[in-house]
C-alpha cells in the first residue's frame, strides 16, 4: 500500500470490490475471530475506506489463476500437518483454516486474501504426463520429472520432513520410483534445504544420484547470509511475521506461499555444476538445456528448458508475484535491469516455443499465448521498475521521495502476476535508487545524521512535550491520518522508550497501517512492530537454521572472515600476531594476521616468522566451527598441533562476540541480556527467499 495517502501508486490502488466499505456492517465485532492480542484492535473505518478505494479497479473478473491452480489435481495429503522425528510441527496448514472458506476479512487486504486462498490449493498435481508438482508443503514447490528409471526432482524444499512427505504422496499416487537426480534452481535455502529427506548421501557418493546446481551455487548458498546473518535473522521476524499467529489479525500468508517449513535444513554438495551460460545435459533419458541467470532473483540461479515436452522451468525468476529487488530481511540489492534481461532472453529462446511454464512457486501456465503473456509482463515489470525509478532520480527525486512518486503503468499493474505479494513498488523503487546512488538523499543535513535516540528528545521538547504529542497523535489516529501520527509518535517513543501510552498509541497506528497492506512483508512488519510495542521483545529467539551441512559448506576462508566480523576491536587494541593455519587433509593454508584491531586472512600463503603455526585437518576444524569442540580441547588431545605462542588464540577467543537475535528493532523499555561468548561457534542464519 502507498506510504503517502496523497500520492498513490496504481499498482497498489487497484484492489478488490469497491463496496467493501459500504458492506462493513457485515463485519461486526462478534462476526470475526477474536484478536490474538488482548490489546489489538479491529480495522477502523478509515482503514476500511482506504481498502475500499484501493480495491476499486483490480481485475477480479480474471479467474485464470484459479483455473490454473486447480488444473491437474490428483490428490491431497491425508493431514495438513507434517511433524519431525521428535514430534515437532514442521508444517501446519490447519492454522490457516480461516482462509479455506469464502469469508472476506476486513483486516486482510482483499488482494492478499486472494493469493493466500490460491496458495491453499494444496496437493499433488499433474502438469502434463511425466511432470508433477507437490504444492503447498512449504514456501516453494517441489517438482518431479519422470525419467526412464526414476524421478528428476527440481528444488527439494526447505526441510527434509516436508520433502519426505511430498515424496510419500507421489509414491502413494504414482507408484514408488527411485530419485536419480536433484536440481537446485538457486542458492536460497527453500530450494535445497530438504534434500536429505529424499536422497541418501551414500547414493550420491556412489553415483546413483546426481545433484545439479548453477555455477557459484555453493559460495552463495552460504555467503549471502553469513556476515550479517544475526541481524538478518532478527529482521526475518518482521518480514515473515514469525511471531505473529496465523489469524485475520496476524499472519495471513506470505505471498509466495503460506509460510516457510520449520525443520532442520540439510545440504548435499552438487556433483554437477552448470558452468556455461547455456548447457545441455541428458539425465535418465531426459534432455534438459540449462540457462544460467545470475544476478536476478539470486546471485546463482538457472532455468531449464525441456525441448521434447516444450516445458520451461523458470526457477524463481518468473513467479506469480512482483518479487523483491530489496529484501526486507536484508540482502544485497538485486539488479532489476539484469533480471529483466534474463526474462527477455528466456522469452526469445524458449518462450516462443513453450507449451507450459512452471516455476519454484505458484502454479503453472498452460498454452503458448499465456506463457508469452506472463514472460512479457514480468519482463516489463522489472525493466520499468529500474528505468522509471532512474527516470525520477535523474530529475532530482531522492531515495526518501521515490516511493511516494513512483507509479507503475496500469498495463503492468492490472496483471495478477505483477502484484506486490513479495516485493512492493515502495521498497523496490527505493532499492533501485540505493543501488545506483546509495542511501544519501543529497541533503547535507542527512549526511551525518544524529541517531534517532539522540535527536528525538529535541523534537519532543520543541513539540511541547509528551502530553501534547499524545493528544495530537490521538487526534491524528482518530482522523485516520496514520502516517502523520506515526511521524510524531515515533519521535516520542524514540525519546521515551518507557512511555507506555506512547508505545500503545503507536502500536494502534501501526496495526491499522498493517491491515491496509497488500504486501505480506509490509503487513507483517507493521503488525510485528505493533506486537512488540505492546508486549516487548519476543520471548523466544528465531529458529536457528544453521546445520552441520551448512557449516561444512563454508570455506575455511569464510569461517575466518566471519571470525573477523565477530571480533570486538576494543578488546584487542594491544594484541597483534601473525600465524599460519594449515589443514593437511585438503592441502589448504592460510596466512592470518591480527593488527590494529582487525583480523585478516589470505589463502595459499604462509606468514614469515609466525607467532603460531596451527595444523588441524579441515574435518576436525568443522567440529570447532560447529561449536561441538573447542579449539583448546583439540590442541590438548592432539587433534590440532600448535607450534608457537598458543596464548594468542585464547586472547583472540576472549574478544569474539557470539551474536544473538534478541536486540530491539524499535526502542525497547526492556534491558537486553548479554550473550555468552562461544569463541569458535560459527552461527549461520539462512532466511528463505
Amino acid at each position: 500500500m502507498p506510504i503517502s495517502r496523497n500520492v498513490r501508486c496504481p499498482l497498489l490502488i487497484l484492489c478488490f470490490v469497491s463496496g467493501l466499505l459500504a458492506n462493513s456492517q457485515l463485519y461486526a465485532a462478534d462476526d470475526n475471530p477474536k484478536h490474538f492480542d488482548p490489546l489489538g484492535k479491529p480495522p477502523s473505518k478509515h482503514t476500511l475506506k482506504v481498502i475500499a478505494e484501493d480495491s476499486a479497479n483490480l481485475p477480479f473478473d480474471d479467474k485464470r489463476d484459479f483455473d490454473e491452480a486447480n488444473k491437474g489435481f490428483i490428490a491431497k495429503p491425508d493431514t495438513w500437518k507434517v511433524t519431525g522425528a521428535e514430534g515437532n510441527v514442521v508444517w501446519d496448514l490447519d492454522r490457516y483454516d480461516f482462509l479455506r472458506g469464502d469469508k472476506d476479512f476486513p483486516s486482510i487486504h482483499p488482494s492478499l486474501q486472494r493469493v493466500s486462498r490460491l496458495n491453499m490449493k494444496v496437493g499433488l498435481f499433474e502438469v502434463i504426463p511425466g511432470f508433477y508438482q507437490v504444492r503447498g508443503f512449504d514456501l516453494a514447490n517441489i517438482t518431479f520429472v519422470r525419467g526412464k528409471t526414476g524421478w528428476i526432482v527440481l528444488d527439494p524444499l526447505t526441510a527434509p520432513e516436508v520433502a519426505a512427505a511430498a515424496k510419500a504422496l507421489v509414491d502413494a499416487e504414482l507408484g514408488e520410483r527411485p530419485i536419480v537426480a536433484v536440481v537446485y534452481s538457486h542458492s536460497h535455502v527453500d530450494h535445497w534445504g530438504g534434500v536429505r529427506g529424499i536422497v541418501d548421501e551414500k547414493d550420491v557418493e556412489a553415483g546413483k544420484v546426481k545433484i545439479i546446481a548453477p555455477r557459484d551455487f555453493m559460495e552463495h548458498a552460504v555467503s549471502e547470509n553469513v556476515f550479517a546473518g544475526n541481524a538478518m535473522n532478527r529482521r526475518v521476524q518482521y518480514q515473515y511475521g514469525t511471531q505473529l499467529p496465523a489469524s485475520p489479525y496476524g499472519h495471513a500468508g506470505q505471498g509466495l506461499n503460506m509460510n516457510v517449513a520449520n525443520g532442520a535444513t540439510g545440504l548435499i554438495q552438487p556433483t554437477t555444476i552448470i558452468e556455461d551460460d547455456f548447457e545441455t545435459l541428458t539425465v535418465d533419458g531426459v534432455e534438459m538445456e540449462f540457462m544460467n541467470t545470475p544476478g536476478g532473483e539470486a546471485p546463482s540461479q538457472a532455468h531449464i528448458w525441456f525441448p521434447k515436452d516444450k516445458v520451461y522451468w523458470t526457477g524463481e525468476d518468473v513467479t506469480g508475484v512482483f518479487h523483491n529487488v530489496y529484501t526486507l530481511r536484508g540482502a544485497l540489492v538485486r539488479d532489476p535491469h539484469v533480471w529483466s534481461q534474463h526474462i527477455n532472453r528466456a522469452l526469445y529462446r524458449y518462450g516462443r516455443n513453450a507449451d507450459v511454464m512452471i516455476a519454484s512457486h505458484h502454479w503453472p501456465r498452460w498454452g503458448n499465448e499465456r506463457v508469452q503473456e506472463v514472460l512479457r509482463g514480468q519482463r516489463d515489470l522489472y525493466a520499468n521498475m529500474n528505468n522509471y525509478s532512474l527516470f525520477h532520480a535523474n530529475q532530482g527525486v531522492t531515495i526518501n521521495q521515490i516511493h511516494n512518486v513512483f507509479e507503475t503503468p496500469e498495463g503492468i499493474a492490472k496483471q495478477w502476476y505483477n502484484r506486490g505479494y513479495h516485493g512492493s513498488p515502495e521498497h523496490n523503487s527505493r532499492a533501485v535508487i540505493n543501488r545506483y546512488l546509495g542511501y544519501w538523499d543529497g541533503n547535507p543535513a542527512t549526511l551525518i545524521p544524529l541517531s534517532p535516540a539522540d535527536s528525538a528528545p529535541l523534537y519532543v521538547k520543541m513539540m511541547g512535550g509528551s502530553d501534547k504529542i499524545l493528544r495530537e497523535g490521538q487526534k491524528l489516529h482518530d482522523a485516520g491520518d496514520y502516517f502523520l501520527a506515526q511521524e510524531i509518535l515515533d519521535k516520542l517513543v524514540q525519546a521515551e522508550p518507557d512511555n507506555r501510552d506512547a508505545r500503545l498509541l503507536l502500536a494502534d497506528v501501526w496495526e491499522q497501517i498493517g491491515y491496509q497492506q497488500e504486501n505480506p512483508g509490509l503487513r507483517n512488519s507493521f503488525l510485528q512492530g505493533a506486537y512488540e510495542l505492546r508486549n516487548g521483545l519476543p520471548k523466544s529467539a528465531p529458529p536457528n537454521t544453521s546445520s552441520p551441512d551448512v557449516i561444512r559448506a563454508m570455506t575455511t576462508g569464510q569461517f575466518l572472515d566471519f571470525l573477523g566480523v565477530r571480533l570486538d576491536p576494543g578488546k584487542v587494541e594491544d594484541l597483534g600476531f601473525r600465524m599460519t593455519l594449515i589443514t593437511p587433509d585438503n592441502d589448504e593454508k592460510y596466512a592470518i594476521e591480527l593488527s590494529d584491531g582487525t583480523l585478516t586472512n589470505i589463502e595459499g600463503f604462509e606468514v614469515d616468522d609466525p607467532d603460531l603455526t596451527l595444523r588441524i585437518n579441515r574435518s576436525d576444524l568443522e567440529q570447532v566451527m560447529m561449536g561441538k569442540k573447542t579449539l583448546k580441547a583439540a590442541i590438548e588431545d592432539g587433534t590440532a598441533k600448535a607450534d608457537g605462542n598458543v596464548q594468542v588464540l585464547y586472547q583472540l577467543g576472549q574478544a569474539l562476540v557470539t551474536f544473538t537475535p534478541n536486540f530491539p528493532m524499535i526502542p525497547s523499555a526492556e534491558s537486553v541480556p548479554s550473550s555468552e561468548q562461544n569463541p569458535y561457534e560459527a552461527v549461520i542464519e539462512l532466511p528463505p527467499e
